[in-house]
């Protein structure tokens, strides 16, 4: 799960983590009634979005007066925004952060993700800060210091120390980044955060160390342990289908291809859209109906991947274990009766009771194409989508 900017920093306030001060806002009246607020002579207007890059796509500008203000949160607001992150269409900016403006002195990257090679979380950061963070780590990887943070004994003094000296922090501001490097950590570690970016974070011209940007990832299977979060789920940044199959149990992510994919187990689908490219077709999804597919929820997966109109067949592949082969055949051909399917479908089966199911499938009296294995599978798919038999 992704938040906002500003929610990032309403959280890691908690952890001694300093920032500027700065007000949502949803219209550009209230941005200006922000700034007045906030006070000083100049101001950030940030828009909200659940990407990064901002800044080079235009999302990110500095106001010297409230008037300017107006004019930009106006141009930004309920237009898409095109960053690095967003693809071509970009995202449509519902929600602004106005920041009061900070002198900068220098700028450094810092971010927190886990090493899952090493089952740990892993520190970076790096003194050269800002919005080519990705050519550094690409083109000098020697300036990206890490530190694997030992689960028991947390982040340490020292550890601190050595990460703060290693990227050049002035002497009068270590202290400050003492602070906030351990604050970082809290954060990450007490919130079950999968990924914690600050960039840049600045040391001021005044000697104190600012988050001037935030942004935290959740790990979605502990949510129940931070209802606080949830309610931070801002649905406005998220596919309305990708929302809609989550309420149906299933996970469902957009791809830009033709091929629909309906998979047990979210390795298999993964290589089941490996194995589509591998025989030159193009996957439109990646869709787990997991370990308990019903009926219903086969049928809805149909529907959902049915409103893609670039789709030109379907793919199902099931390895039946927990979820036995001859349940998920009555699923495809009750959701393929009641779809009214008029795409070619592909199934492979294997696994617990799996004669069974070709023999539903077989009896069904659909025009389904049944594959022996995951090659033929992606030969007859790829096929099929390109208009052959």
């Amino acid at each position: 799960m992704k938040i906002h900017e500003y929610q990032a920093k309403e959280i890691l306030r908690r952890y001694s983590v300093t920032t500027p001060r700065g007000i949502p806002c949803l219209s550009a009246d209230e941005a200006v009634s922000a700034a007045e607020k906030l006070g000083g002579d100049k101001w950030v207007v940030k828009a909200q979005i659940y990407a990064g890059g901002r800044g080079k796509g235009g999302g990110i500008k500095l106001a010297r007066s409230l008037a300017e203000i107006h004019s930009l949160a106006d141009a930004m607001l309920n237009k898409p925004l095109i960053t690095p992150q967003t693809g071509p269409n970009g995202q449509v900016v519902h929600r602004l952060y106005i920041e009061e403006g900070v002198d900068i002195q220098r700028e450094y990257y810092v971010g927190i993700v886990i090493d899952r090679s090493r089952q740990r979380a892993c520190l970076m950061a790096s003194s050269e800060g800002g919005m080519d963070i990705e050519q550094v780590a690409a083109n000098t990887p020697e300036k990206i210091h890490k530190i694997l943070i030992n689960p028991i004994t947390g982040l340490t003094d020292q550890e601190t120390e050595s990460l703060a000296n290693k990227i050049e922090i002035p002497q009068p501001s270590l202290a400050d980044a003492h602070t906030l490097l351990k604050g970082l950590y809290r954060a990450f570690d007490e919130m079950d955060a999968s990924l914690l970016e600050i960039n840049p974070l600045i040391v001021a011209n005044d000697g104190k160390v600012l988050a001037l940007d935030a942004k935290m990832n959740f790990d979605d299977n502990a949510l129940f342990r931070h209802p606080d979060v949830v309610v931070m789920r801002d649905l406005d940044e998220e596919n309305p289908l990708e929302i809609e199959a989550a309420e149906h149990g299933l996970s469902y992510v957009p791809l830009d291809g033709n091929i629909g994919c309906l998979v047990n187990g979210a390795g298999l689908a993964m290589a089941t859209m490996d194995i589509i490219k591998l025989y030159g077709g193009e996957p439109a999804n990646f869709l787990d109906v997991g370990g308990g597919a019903t009926a219903e929820k086969v049928t809805e997966a149909f529907k959902i991947m049915l409103r893609n109109p670039k789709l030109s067949a379907i793919l199902v592949n099931i390895f039946g274990g927990i979820m036995k082969c001859d349940v998920i055949a009555k699923g495809v051909t009750v959701a393929a009766r009641e779809v009214k399917l008029s795409v070619p479908l592909v199934v492979r089966l294997e696994g617990t009771n799996v004669d069974l199911g070709k023999q539903i499938l077989a009896d069904s009296g659909l025009p389904i194409i049944s594959a022996i294995n995951m090659a033929d599978a992606a030969e007859k798919v790829v096929k099929a989508a390109a208009g052959g038999v």
